[in-house]
């Protein structure tokens, strides 16, 4: 399981335009919150959407662009950007792989049962490539703005 001072896997994943884009092209210059959350258009995810949002740019003036993940398909990212009026791209891992490999996707309890699927999580990345921090089991109000209080 990735943590803090790994260095974080490169990656080519489809974002919302079905464009190819890689942690490089993403970060830019500068680092990379790369949040996963389980589903498109969903309460949860949208509260976090929205959040995330709200933070582009108390994140861009801390030197951090954002991006979110899950395994929606393009053609829903783009509807869900739209819909929310998202600034910030959204990637999509449809079988899952990438996920796996980040330890965002495996058991979780959902409401009292156990279940498989995408485990709500945050990763930032500094510019030169490594984990600078890990947020795992992430509750959606109120995490991007607890993400910029923790970048000082």
């Amino acid at each position: 399981m990735l943590s803090a001072g790994d260095k974080f896997p490169d990656f080519s994943l489809l974002d919302q335009d079905a464009k190819k884009r890689s942690l490089g092209d993403l970060a830019g210059r500068g680092g990379l919150i790369l949040y996963v959350y389980p589903k498109d258009d969903t309460p949860g995810c949208t509260v976090e959407a929205q959040d995330f949002r709200g933070q582009v740019e108390a994140l861009a003036a801390k030197g951090y662009k954002v991006a979110g993940l899950s395994k929606d398909s393009a053609a829903s990212h783009c509807l869900f950007i739209e819909k929310y009026e998202l600034n910030f791209p959204l990637l999509s891992d449809e079988g899952g792989e990438f996920l796996v490999s980040i330890g965002s996707f495996g058991e979780k309890n959902m409401y009292g049962k156990m279940v498989t699927g995408i485990l709500r999580s945050t990763f930032v990345i500094g510019r030169d490539g490594v984990l600078r921090r890990v947020y795992r089991n992430v509750r959606a109000a109120g995490h991007a703005a607890k993400v910029v209080r923790d970048l000082g």
